[in-house]
Protein backbone atom coordinates (compact mmCIF):
# COMPACT_ATOMS: atom_id res chain seq x y z
CA UNK A 1 0.00 0.00 0.00
CA UNK A 2 1.31 3.17 -1.24
CA UNK A 3 1.66 6.27 1.10
CA UNK A 4 -1.01 8.37 -0.15
CA UNK A 5 -3.52 5.48 0.28
CA UNK A 6 -2.70 5.01 3.69
CA UNK A 7 -2.82 8.73 4.13
CA UNK A 8 -6.14 8.94 2.72
CA UNK A 9 -7.66 5.94 4.51
CA UNK A 10 -6.05 6.91 8.22
CA UNK A 11 -7.50 10.30 7.19
CA UNK A 12 -10.96 9.31 6.27
CA UNK A 13 -11.43 6.79 9.25
CA UNK A 14 -10.42 9.82 11.65
CA UNK A 15 -12.28 12.32 10.10
CA UNK A 16 -15.70 9.98 10.31
CA UNK A 17 -14.81 8.74 14.10
CA UNK A 18 -15.18 12.00 14.92
CA UNK A 19 -18.13 12.89 13.39
CA UNK A 20 -19.60 9.50 14.96
CA UNK A 21 -18.83 10.08 18.72
CA UNK A 22 -17.41 13.37 20.46
CA UNK A 23 -15.28 11.35 22.45
CA UNK A 24 -13.72 9.14 19.89
CA UNK A 25 -12.92 12.80 18.29
CA UNK A 26 -9.00 13.81 18.03
CA UNK A 27 -9.65 17.39 16.06
CA UNK A 28 -10.65 18.87 12.80
CA UNK A 29 -7.11 20.01 12.58
CA UNK A 30 -5.97 17.02 12.67
CA UNK A 31 -8.54 15.48 10.35
CA UNK A 32 -7.63 18.37 8.01
CA UNK A 33 -3.55 17.99 8.02
CA UNK A 34 -4.36 13.77 7.50
CA UNK A 35 -6.83 14.64 4.31
CA UNK A 36 -4.21 17.04 2.73
CA UNK A 37 -1.64 14.79 3.27
CA UNK A 38 -3.40 12.21 1.89
CA UNK A 39 -3.19 13.53 -2.01
CA UNK A 40 0.96 14.08 -1.46
CA UNK A 41 3.49 11.32 -2.28
CA UNK A 42 6.65 12.48 -0.52
CA UNK A 43 8.99 10.34 -2.97
CA UNK A 44 7.55 12.23 -6.32
CA UNK A 45 9.14 15.82 -5.90
CA UNK A 46 12.10 18.07 -4.58
CA UNK A 47 11.65 20.06 -1.70
CA UNK A 48 11.83 23.72 -3.12
CA UNK A 49 9.36 25.83 -1.03
CA UNK A 50 7.90 25.67 2.24
CA UNK A 51 4.86 24.65 0.49
CA UNK A 52 7.05 21.94 -0.90
CA UNK A 53 8.11 20.87 2.21
CA UNK A 54 4.45 20.41 3.68
CA UNK A 55 2.90 18.51 0.43
CA UNK A 56 6.13 16.27 1.01
CA UNK A 57 5.18 15.25 4.62
CA UNK A 58 4.68 12.07 6.31
CA UNK A 59 1.86 10.75 7.97
CA UNK A 60 2.07 8.06 10.68
CA UNK A 61 -0.51 6.60 12.81
CA UNK A 62 -0.83 4.37 16.42
CA UNK A 63 -2.94 2.86 18.09
CA UNK A 64 -2.38 1.02 21.34
CA UNK A 65 -5.70 -1.18 22.87
CA UNK A 66 -4.46 -2.30 26.26
CA UNK A 67 -6.36 -4.23 29.32
CA UNK A 68 -4.99 -3.71 32.82
CA UNK A 69 -5.97 -5.24 35.99
CA UNK A 70 -4.62 -4.17 39.68
CA UNK A 71 -5.64 -6.62 42.57
CA UNK A 72 -4.21 -5.17 46.23
CA UNK A 73 -4.51 -6.26 49.50
CA UNK A 74 -6.53 -3.03 50.89
CA UNK A 75 -9.42 -1.58 51.05
CA UNK A 76 -9.66 -0.62 47.73
CA UNK A 77 -11.95 -1.76 45.04
CA UNK A 78 -9.95 -4.65 42.33
CA UNK A 79 -9.33 -1.95 39.24
CA UNK A 80 -9.99 -2.93 36.20
CA UNK A 81 -9.42 -0.75 32.54
CA UNK A 82 -9.69 -0.87 28.93
CA UNK A 83 -8.45 1.81 27.19
CA UNK A 84 -7.18 2.87 23.48
CA UNK A 85 -4.89 5.38 22.94
CA UNK A 86 -4.36 7.00 19.66
CA UNK A 87 -1.81 8.86 18.36
CA UNK A 88 -1.48 10.91 15.02
CA UNK A 89 1.67 12.38 14.07
CA UNK A 90 2.57 14.86 10.90
CA UNK A 91 5.96 15.68 10.15
CA UNK A 92 7.18 17.79 7.21
CA UNK A 93 10.08 16.96 5.29
CA UNK A 94 13.07 19.46 5.26
CA UNK A 95 13.66 22.71 3.65
CA UNK A 96 17.19 24.17 4.16
CA UNK A 97 17.05 22.18 7.46
CA UNK A 98 13.72 23.70 8.74
CA UNK A 99 11.31 21.08 9.30
CA UNK A 100 8.25 20.90 11.74
CA UNK A 101 6.18 18.09 13.54
CA UNK A 102 2.31 18.44 15.18
CA UNK A 103 1.30 14.99 16.78
CA UNK A 104 -2.45 14.76 18.79
CA UNK A 105 -2.73 11.49 21.54
CA UNK A 106 -6.05 10.68 22.35
CA UNK A 107 -6.91 8.00 25.40
CA UNK A 108 -10.00 6.48 26.07
CA UNK A 109 -11.75 3.77 27.57
CA UNK A 110 -13.45 0.91 25.81
CA UNK A 111 -16.43 -0.81 25.87
CA UNK A 112 -17.32 0.41 29.64
CA UNK A 113 -14.54 -1.37 31.15
CA UNK A 114 -13.31 1.74 33.33
CA UNK A 115 -13.56 0.37 36.97
CA UNK A 116 -10.53 2.19 38.03
CA UNK A 117 -8.96 5.66 39.72
CA UNK A 118 -7.35 7.13 37.02
CA UNK A 119 -5.17 9.55 39.30
CA UNK A 120 -7.00 13.06 38.47
CA UNK A 121 -9.98 12.51 40.99
CA UNK A 122 -12.23 10.05 39.37
CA UNK A 123 -12.96 6.68 41.11
CA UNK A 124 -10.97 6.61 43.92
CA UNK A 125 -12.46 4.05 45.69
CA UNK A 126 -10.53 1.92 42.73
CA UNK A 127 -6.88 1.04 42.61
CA UNK A 128 -4.78 3.27 40.76
CA UNK A 129 -4.54 2.71 37.07
CA UNK A 130 -2.91 5.72 35.70
CA UNK A 131 -4.69 6.43 31.98
CA UNK A 132 -7.08 8.92 32.64
CA UNK A 133 -9.60 9.98 29.70
CA UNK A 134 -7.90 13.05 27.45
CA UNK A 135 -7.00 14.20 24.22
CA UNK A 136 -4.60 17.04 23.89
CA UNK A 137 -1.49 18.21 21.83
CA UNK A 138 1.26 15.72 22.10
CA UNK A 139 3.76 17.29 19.88
CA UNK A 140 4.23 20.23 17.96
CA UNK A 141 7.68 21.99 17.23
CA UNK A 142 9.94 23.63 14.82
CA UNK A 143 13.41 22.02 14.13
CA UNK A 144 16.67 23.08 12.58
CA UNK A 145 19.75 20.60 11.45
CA UNK A 146 22.91 21.37 9.93
CA UNK A 147 26.15 19.90 9.97
CA UNK A 148 25.83 18.10 13.47
CA UNK A 149 23.69 20.51 14.56
CA UNK A 150 20.19 20.32 15.79
CA UNK A 151 17.96 22.88 17.73
CA UNK A 152 14.04 22.19 18.84
CA UNK A 153 11.34 24.81 20.24
CA UNK A 154 8.07 23.25 20.90
CA UNK A 155 6.54 20.52 22.94
CA UNK A 156 8.90 17.78 21.99
CA UNK A 157 9.76 13.94 23.69
CA UNK A 158 13.09 14.38 25.65
CA UNK A 159 14.54 11.04 26.52
CA UNK A 160 18.50 10.64 27.24
CA UNK A 161 20.89 7.57 28.43
CA UNK A 162 18.18 5.13 29.78
CA UNK A 163 15.36 7.29 30.71
CA UNK A 164 16.51 6.99 34.80
CA UNK A 165 16.59 10.87 34.54
CA UNK A 166 14.69 11.90 31.89
CA UNK A 167 12.28 10.34 29.47
CA UNK A 168 8.69 9.76 27.88
CA UNK A 169 6.82 7.49 30.27
CA UNK A 170 6.13 5.83 27.08
CA UNK A 171 4.05 3.04 29.00
CA UNK A 172 1.31 5.20 29.77
CA UNK A 173 -1.14 5.49 27.01
CA UNK A 174 -0.40 9.73 27.75
CA UNK A 175 3.01 10.02 27.42
CA UNK A 176 5.28 12.33 28.93
CA UNK A 177 6.38 15.46 26.92
CA UNK A 178 8.28 18.73 27.34
CA UNK A 179 7.75 21.98 26.73
CA UNK A 180 10.72 23.29 25.47
CA UNK A 181 14.29 24.38 23.65
CA UNK A 182 16.49 21.88 22.93
CA UNK A 183 20.05 22.23 21.28
CA UNK A 184 22.30 19.14 20.37
CA UNK A 185 25.69 18.93 18.56
CA UNK A 186 27.07 15.61 18.18
CA UNK A 187 30.50 15.04 16.04
CA UNK A 188 32.65 11.85 15.66
CA UNK A 189 31.75 10.32 18.55
CA UNK A 190 31.07 13.00 21.05
CA UNK A 191 27.69 14.69 21.58
CA UNK A 192 26.23 17.18 24.11
CA UNK A 193 22.44 18.07 24.86
CA UNK A 194 21.33 21.01 26.60
CA UNK A 195 17.68 21.85 27.10
CA UNK A 196 15.48 24.51 29.03
CA UNK A 197 12.25 22.86 29.78
CA UNK A 198 9.10 25.41 30.88
CA UNK A 199 6.06 22.77 31.28
CA UNK A 200 6.22 19.00 32.11
CA UNK A 201 3.07 17.54 30.17
CA UNK A 202 3.21 14.64 32.41
CA UNK A 203 0.93 11.44 32.17
CA UNK A 204 -2.44 12.70 34.09
CA UNK A 205 -3.94 14.62 31.14
CA UNK A 206 -3.64 18.69 31.15
CA UNK A 207 -4.91 18.77 35.07
CA UNK A 208 -1.38 17.81 36.30
CA UNK A 209 0.79 19.12 33.90
CA UNK A 210 3.13 21.74 35.72
CA UNK A 211 5.58 25.10 34.87
CA UNK A 212 9.16 24.68 35.37
CA UNK A 213 12.16 26.17 34.95
CA UNK A 214 14.83 23.16 34.28
CA UNK A 215 18.01 23.37 33.08
CA UNK A 216 19.16 20.02 31.48
CA UNK A 217 22.89 19.00 29.78
CA UNK A 218 24.37 15.74 28.80
CA UNK A 219 27.57 15.09 27.49
CA UNK A 220 28.57 12.02 26.28
CA UNK A 221 31.74 9.93 24.23
CA UNK A 222 31.48 6.69 22.43
CA UNK A 223 34.66 5.31 23.74
CA UNK A 224 35.75 1.57 22.32
CA UNK A 225 34.15 -0.32 25.22
CA UNK A 226 31.16 1.60 25.94
CA UNK A 227 29.58 5.73 26.15
CA UNK A 228 30.63 7.72 29.06
CA UNK A 229 28.04 10.15 30.04
CA UNK A 230 28.08 12.99 32.40
CA UNK A 231 24.80 15.11 33.58
CA UNK A 232 23.38 18.28 35.09
CA UNK A 233 19.88 18.43 35.69
CA UNK A 234 18.48 21.37 37.48
CA UNK A 235 14.87 21.05 37.96
CA UNK A 236 12.70 23.64 39.65
CA UNK A 237 8.99 24.12 39.60
CA UNK A 238 7.46 27.75 38.49
CA UNK A 239 6.32 28.53 42.35
CA UNK A 240 7.40 31.37 44.53
CA UNK A 241 8.52 28.27 46.98
CA UNK A 242 12.06 26.37 46.98
CA UNK A 243 12.05 23.43 45.28
CA UNK A 244 14.96 22.70 43.37
CA UNK A 245 16.64 19.63 42.66
CA UNK A 246 20.16 19.32 41.51
CA UNK A 247 21.78 16.17 40.05
CA UNK A 248 25.11 15.66 38.58
CA UNK A 249 26.27 12.44 37.49
CA UNK A 250 28.21 9.96 35.70
CA UNK A 251 27.43 6.46 33.90
CA UNK A 252 29.65 4.06 31.63
CA UNK A 253 27.38 1.58 29.79
CA UNK A 254 28.74 -0.86 27.23
CA UNK A 255 29.06 -4.38 25.87
CA UNK A 256 32.18 -6.51 24.40
CA UNK A 257 31.51 -9.15 22.26
CA UNK A 258 33.84 -12.22 23.64
CA UNK A 259 33.76 -15.13 21.04
CA UNK A 260 30.01 -16.98 21.44
CA UNK A 261 29.29 -14.56 24.59
CA UNK A 262 28.46 -11.42 24.76
CA UNK A 263 29.41 -9.45 28.43
CA UNK A 264 26.97 -6.18 29.26
CA UNK A 265 28.23 -3.81 32.02
CA UNK A 266 27.02 -0.19 33.19
CA UNK A 267 28.22 1.47 35.89
CA UNK A 268 26.94 4.85 37.04
CA UNK A 269 27.00 7.33 39.99
CA UNK A 270 24.87 11.04 40.96
CA UNK A 271 25.00 12.98 43.68
CA UNK A 272 21.84 15.01 44.19
CA UNK A 273 20.81 18.28 46.68
CA UNK A 274 17.19 19.34 47.12
CA UNK A 275 15.28 22.15 49.00
CA UNK A 276 12.31 21.79 50.39
CA UNK A 277 10.59 25.09 52.04
CA UNK A 278 13.26 26.08 54.33
CA UNK A 279 15.20 22.32 54.53
CA UNK A 280 17.70 20.97 51.90
CA UNK A 281 18.59 17.50 51.63
CA UNK A 282 21.20 15.66 49.89
CA UNK A 283 21.52 11.99 48.67
CA UNK A 284 23.48 9.74 46.12
CA UNK A 285 22.72 7.88 43.16
CA UNK A 286 24.62 4.16 42.62
CA UNK A 287 24.03 1.50 39.47
CA UNK A 288 25.94 -1.71 39.09
CA UNK A 289 24.92 -3.95 36.64
CA UNK A 290 26.26 -7.06 34.51
CA UNK A 291 25.35 -9.62 32.15
CA UNK A 292 25.93 -12.17 29.96
CA UNK A 293 24.08 -12.66 26.14
CA UNK A 294 25.06 -16.55 24.99
CA UNK A 295 22.53 -19.18 23.36
CA UNK A 296 20.29 -17.20 22.54
CA UNK A 297 19.50 -15.60 26.24
CA UNK A 298 20.46 -12.56 28.39
CA UNK A 299 21.58 -13.18 32.08
CA UNK A 300 21.33 -9.92 34.24
CA UNK A 301 22.48 -8.66 37.93
CA UNK A 302 22.11 -5.42 39.17
CA UNK A 303 22.31 -3.40 42.49
CA UNK A 304 20.24 0.24 42.18
CA UNK A 305 20.44 2.52 45.29
CA UNK A 306 18.33 5.57 45.31
CA UNK A 307 20.26 6.86 48.87
CA UNK A 308 18.62 8.93 51.75
CA UNK A 309 19.68 11.61 54.03
CA UNK A 310 19.55 10.24 57.37
CA UNK A 311 16.00 8.70 56.67
CA UNK A 312 14.16 12.14 55.71
CA UNK A 313 14.54 12.21 52.29
CA UNK A 314 15.23 9.89 49.45
CA UNK A 315 16.99 10.44 45.80
CA UNK A 316 14.65 11.86 43.59
CA UNK A 317 13.99 11.40 39.79
CA UNK A 318 10.95 12.98 38.83
CA UNK A 319 11.12 13.41 35.13
CA UNK A 320 11.98 9.54 34.79
CA UNK A 321 10.36 6.89 32.76
CA UNK A 322 9.74 5.48 36.32
CA UNK A 323 7.68 2.35 35.33
CA UNK A 324 10.91 0.96 33.57
CA UNK A 325 12.57 1.14 37.13
CA UNK A 326 12.33 -1.08 40.59
CA UNK A 327 9.42 -3.37 39.36
CA UNK A 328 7.03 -3.17 37.11
CA UNK A 329 4.20 -2.25 39.71
CA UNK A 330 5.15 0.68 40.01
CA UNK A 331 5.36 0.71 43.79
CA UNK A 332 8.51 2.76 44.28
CA UNK A 333 7.35 5.98 42.04
CA UNK A 334 8.10 8.24 44.69
CA UNK A 335 11.78 6.92 46.53
CA UNK A 336 10.96 6.43 50.26
CA UNK A 337 12.46 9.14 52.48
CA UNK A 338 14.62 5.98 53.81
CA UNK A 339 15.80 5.44 50.33
CA UNK A 340 15.51 2.16 48.12
CA UNK A 341 18.20 -0.34 47.56
CA UNK A 342 17.00 -2.54 44.39
CA UNK A 343 19.03 -6.06 43.85
CA UNK A 344 17.93 -7.58 40.66
CA UNK A 345 18.34 -10.67 38.65
CA UNK A 346 16.67 -11.14 35.17
CA UNK A 347 16.92 -13.74 32.23
CA UNK A 348 15.44 -13.16 28.64
CA UNK A 349 15.41 -14.21 25.61
CA UNK A 350 13.44 -15.25 22.69
CA UNK A 351 10.53 -17.63 21.42
CA UNK A 352 8.64 -18.18 18.62
CA UNK A 353 9.14 -14.96 17.13
CA UNK A 354 8.88 -13.43 20.08
CA UNK A 355 10.21 -11.61 23.22
CA UNK A 356 10.18 -12.71 26.86
CA UNK A 357 11.89 -11.59 29.92
CA UNK A 358 11.43 -12.52 34.09
CA UNK A 359 12.58 -9.69 36.64
CA UNK A 360 12.92 -10.46 40.12
CA UNK A 361 13.18 -7.85 42.55
CA UNK A 362 14.33 -7.66 46.37
CA UNK A 363 13.86 -4.31 47.86
CA UNK A 364 15.76 -2.67 51.05
CA UNK A 365 15.62 0.72 53.04
CA UNK A 366 19.00 2.60 52.96
CA UNK A 367 19.02 3.96 55.96
CA UNK A 368 16.73 1.61 57.83
CA UNK A 369 14.71 2.33 60.79
CA UNK A 370 12.71 0.13 63.98
CA UNK A 371 9.86 -0.08 61.28
CA UNK A 372 11.16 -0.23 58.33
CA UNK A 373 13.95 -2.34 56.73
CA UNK A 374 12.47 -4.75 54.48
CA UNK A 375 10.82 -3.27 51.47
CA UNK A 376 9.37 -6.47 50.02
CA UNK A 377 10.12 -8.25 46.80
CA UNK A 378 8.71 -8.72 43.24
CA UNK A 379 8.41 -11.27 40.87
CA UNK A 380 7.84 -9.67 37.06
CA UNK A 381 7.16 -11.35 33.24
CA UNK A 382 6.63 -9.92 30.05
CA UNK A 383 6.36 -11.56 26.30
CA UNK A 384 5.53 -9.48 23.22
CA UNK A 385 4.96 -11.33 19.92
CA UNK A 386 5.28 -8.41 16.66
CA UNK A 387 2.61 -9.56 13.77
CA UNK A 388 4.71 -8.45 10.63
CA UNK A 389 5.70 -4.59 11.01
CA UNK A 390 2.67 -3.31 12.06
CA UNK A 391 1.54 -5.43 14.50
CA UNK A 392 2.17 -5.94 18.30
CA UNK A 393 0.33 -7.98 20.87
CA UNK A 394 2.09 -8.70 24.68
CA UNK A 395 1.11 -9.94 27.72
CA UNK A 396 2.83 -8.42 31.40
CA UNK A 397 2.56 -9.29 34.75
CA UNK A 398 4.09 -7.71 38.39
CA UNK A 399 3.64 -9.54 41.49
CA UNK A 400 4.54 -7.46 44.28
CA UNK A 401 4.88 -8.73 47.90
CA UNK A 402 4.89 -5.97 50.74
CA UNK A 403 7.90 -5.71 53.61
CA UNK A 404 7.74 -4.44 56.93
CA UNK A 405 4.40 -3.13 57.56
CA UNK A 406 6.07 0.40 58.26
CA UNK A 407 6.83 0.90 55.11
CA UNK A 408 2.90 1.44 53.91
CA UNK A 409 3.16 -1.15 51.14
CA UNK A 410 0.82 -3.84 50.36
CA UNK A 411 0.61 -6.68 48.15
CA UNK A 412 0.02 -5.82 44.29
CA UNK A 413 -0.72 -8.04 41.54
CA UNK A 414 -1.12 -6.77 38.22
CA UNK A 415 -1.50 -7.68 34.48
CA UNK A 416 -1.59 -6.40 31.05
CA UNK A 417 -2.90 -7.30 27.85
CA UNK A 418 -1.97 -5.68 25.08
CA UNK A 419 -2.61 -5.26 21.16
CA UNK A 420 -0.63 -2.44 19.17
CA UNK A 421 -0.85 -1.19 15.04
CA UNK A 422 1.23 1.35 13.64
CA UNK A 423 1.49 2.70 9.95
Amino acid sequence: MNNKLLASQVADKACHNSTAAKKWALSALTCSVLLAMGSANAADVKVTSVADAVTQGTVNANLNLRYESVDQENALKDADALTLRTRLTFATAEYYGLSALVEFEDSRSVAGVNDYNDAIGNNTDYSVIADPETTELDQAFLQYKRSGFKAKVGRQVIALDNMRFLGHVGWRQDRQTFDAVTLQYGINDFSIDYGYLYKRNRIFADIKDIDSKDHIINASYNLGLGKLSAYGYLLEEDTNIDNGIDTYGVRFAGAKNLDKIKLLYTLEYATQDADKATTSYSADYMLGEIGVGVSGLTFKVGYELLGSDNGEYGFATPLATLHAFNGWSDQFLATPKQGLADTYVSVGGSLVGGKWALVYHDFEADESSATVNDLGNEVDAVFSLPIDKHYTVGVKYAAYSAGDAGAGKVDTDKVWLWANAKF
